[in-house]
């Protein structure tokens, strides 16, 4: 059995000091050594009556641990008063007894003995009863400050717990319908020292409960008590959060799944929630705090929140300043159809009529002219996608407003036909495309001269009386595909852009329709971008690769593109793992994303469905009764610049520059169709023409006019 350090180094003093208690009052009688013994000797002695005056316990036990001092100074005494080292060397002998008392008696007899292993042959007291213990004194955990019981209890606890970050509970209040729940006011054990050193986790531990359950906050200076970092308060809910997870309400819920630092809407503070049963839509408005900026949403993660798919299309999320509006549809409005009326395509008296319904359900509309001018169109979607409904809808509001409509298309087409049956003029080709465009051009001249009713000229707007002529829309579909074609293809592009730029002043309004608005394809930067300022553009059904790319070429920016459309707003059929086993077929998908697409009115594209115009049925009732036309006056101009005529018919002889054989005719001269595209007579072309003046000087000039 080992030794304990502290009886080791005792009997070790003993050791030592024997020689020098025999040696001392013989060799040097006068050594301050012998005053230092008799002094140490004297104090034993005061221990001694002290001891023995007490009322403690364990008086015995302390003056045996004295006594060593006293019987010390004794022996110096002794040695000091006999001759020598005394008769059979008593001096020494003296000293080995006393260094002998120490060495077996001394160390343990020490107070410490309760850190020693007791002897296993030690009877066991048997328990007594023991008087209640005294009501402790007040202590910094404890003030006497009149606090409630609830309180005092508290901080009995909280003082036997180690008083967590040397903190005392200067208050605690029970929350009301709760057995577990409490809030508590601390501030530091010592004033003017911050807490710094408090934890949850201690926290947690003090009052046997979850980290999760408890709430650091920090204190606010109130009229007659302190605040700043020298108070906490601290919120202890474990029944609350207990409660929340099982039944939270609606603030809760977006609090811990969306608003949280990792959630789908980081910051987001919920406002309030709104079902409308007639849509069958509930509505989500929340908000973030001003200094946080624009929200940053996470659709995907939001609609996995509201157990949905961000491709079911049922989820749509409408960002204002700090406002967020989140609307989660019971069946997805992109899967809906909605009829076409003629009250919904009748422009307002702002020129604004609906086009389709956004995700959110609300209308989307579109513009038959603008405060500059009369609006440009573009229209692009792919084979299949609704290029021709979506058409169809701008023709019909055009009508409705009482211009002139033109349609020109690359291809026949059994829907463009029925369109056509509406409108002053309609042919299939790039000649009657290109015919349609020197008209325009011609037009821009003509209407530039014509005065209005107050005698004077001005440019086209819908909202000043007084005008001479109507508004006309030309339509130009498969533009791409016209404008490539190796005999009218460059005529038609450069007439196009010429239109693009000035034909709003004039109320000439260009709609152009393709596949494809890219440069690489043939359409040329400066169109795009002018029927991009003068118009709403619709994209429909675009191909998930060309997202991207196709609204970068619309002029939005990269934090604006949106995610592609999915293949299908229809939910999936369930039952697919009983199906596999039964080793049944997939139902066939339904696509129904004909006309779905994007309406770009801002810098932020909106997902819409458009109207659905029934063309089997018959669409007349579409359409007033009597269809526009231009004034007799700018079909006489233009009859007198040879351009108003059939343009379905063959090219005229010198319609195109002068024959191959005439006499003034050039080898070299272009044929009927001006040259290829891009050529350096197209180049040429478009350099020299900048004006509609000159556009009719080089239509003069082809012409002999």
């Amino acid at each position: 059995m080992s030794v304990p350090r502290s009886v080791a180094l005792e009997r070790t003093v003993y050791t030592l000091a024997a020689p020098v208690l025999a040696a001392a009052p013989n060799l040097a009688p006068d050594s301050p050594v012998n005053t230092v013994v008799q002094l140490a000797g004297a104090a034993g002695v005061g221990g001694w009556v002290l001891a023995y005056k007490s009322d403690e316990l364990g008086t015995g036990r302390k003056l045996l641990r004295w006594s060593p001092l006293v019987l010390a100074a004794a022996v110096d005494v002794a040695a000091k008063n006999t001759v020598g080292w005394g008769p059979w060397c008593l001096d020494a002998l003296l000293a080995a007894g006393w260094a002998a008392a120490g060495l077996l008696v001394m160390p343990f007899s020490r107070h410490t003995r309760r850190h020693h292993r007791p002897a296993l042959a030690a009877p066991v007291p048997a328990p007594q009863l023991q008087p209640a213990p005294p009501e402790p004194a007040f202590s910094p955990a404890q003030p006497d400050d009149g606090a409630d019981p609830f309180t005092r209890q508290v901080r009995r606890l909280w003082e036997t717990r180690g008083m967590p970050g040397r903190t005392i509970v200067v208050k605690a209040t029970p929350h009301e319908g709760t057995p577990h729940d409490l809030s508590l006011l601390l501030r530091a054990s010592e004033a003017g020292r911050a807490i710094s050193g408090l934890q949850k986790d201690d926290i947690a531990a003090a009052f046997g409960v979850d980290v999760t359950d408890v709430t650091i906050k920090e204190v606010a200076r109130q009229y007659g008590r302190e605040g700043g970092p020298g108070w906490k308060e601290v919120d202890v809910t474990p029944d609350a959060n207990e409660r929340r997870r099982k039944a939270p309400t609606t603030d809760e819920w977006w609090a811990d799944r969306i608003g949280a630092a990792d959630g789908p809407v980081p910051g987001s503070q919920f406002v309030k929630k709104v079902r409308d049963e007639g849509r069958k839509v509930t509505h989500y408005i929340a908000q973030v705090p001003d200094e946080m900026g624009e929200p940053r949403v996470n659709q995907h993660a939001l609609a996995a929140v509201l157990k949905t798919k961000y491709d079911e299309g049922r989820l749509f999320v409408t960002v204002d300043g700090s406002h967020i509006l989140v609307s989660l549809w019971d069946t997805s409005p992109l899967a809906q159809v909605f009829p076409a009326t003629r009250k919904l395509l009748t422009p307002d008296k702002d020129g604004r009529w609906v086009t389709g319904y956004l995700g959110n359900g609300q209308p989307a509309r579109n513009r038959v002219y603008t405060d500059r001018g009369a609006a440009h169109g573009l229209f692009v979607a792919p084979s299949g996608g609704g290029k021709t409904q979506l058409m169809g809808l701008h023709v019909a509001a055009d009508a409705l407003f009482g211009a002139v409509v033109m349609l020109a298309t690359e291809s026949p087409d059994e829907k463009t036909a029925a369109l056509g049956r509406h409108t002053a003029r309609y042919g299939v080709g790039p000649l009657f495309m290109l015919r349609l465009l020197r008209a325009l051009v011609a037009l821009m001249e003509i209407r530039g001269e014509m005065p209005w009713e107050d005698g004077e000229v001005h440019e086209w707007d819908a909202t000043r009386p007084g005008c001479p002529y109507r508004m006309l829309s030309a339509y130009l579909d498969e533009f791409l595909s016209a404008a490539r074609d190796d005999l009218y293809g460059a005529e038609i592009m450069d007439l196009a852009e010429m239109v693009s730029v000035k034909g709003r002043k004039y109320g000439v309004g260009l709609k152009v329709a393709g596949q494809s608005i890219y440069v690489q394809d043939g359409f040329t930067q400066l169109l795009c971008e002018n029927l991009r300022e003068n118009c709403i553009p619709v994209v429909l059904k675009v191909a998930p690769k060309k997202v991207g790319e196709m609204f970068k070429t619309l002029g939005i920016a990269s934090e604006n593109t949106p995610d592609p459309l999915p293949r299908s707003f229809s939910p999936e059929e369930k039952g697919r793992i009983e199906r596999i086993m039964r080793g049944e077929p997939e139902p066939p998908s339904n696509s129904n994303t004909g006309g779905a697409g994007w309406i770009v009115e801002g810098k932020h594209p909106e997902v819409l469905r458009t109207l659905f115009m029934d063309f089997k049925d018959g669409i007349d009732s579409y359409f007033p009764d009597t269809v526009a036309t231009l004034t007799d006056y700018e079909i006489a101009e233009l009859k007198k610049r040879d351009l108003w005529f059939d343009w379905t018919e063959p090219p005229r002889p010198g319609e195109f520059g002068p024959e191959p054989g005439d006499e003034d005719g050039d080898r070299d001269a272009p044929k009927k169709g001006g040259g290829t595209r891009g050529g350096s007579k197209s180049a040429a072309r478009r350099d020299a023409v900048t004006t509609p003046r000159q556009a009719l000087e080089a239509i003069k000039n082809l012409t002999g006019v």
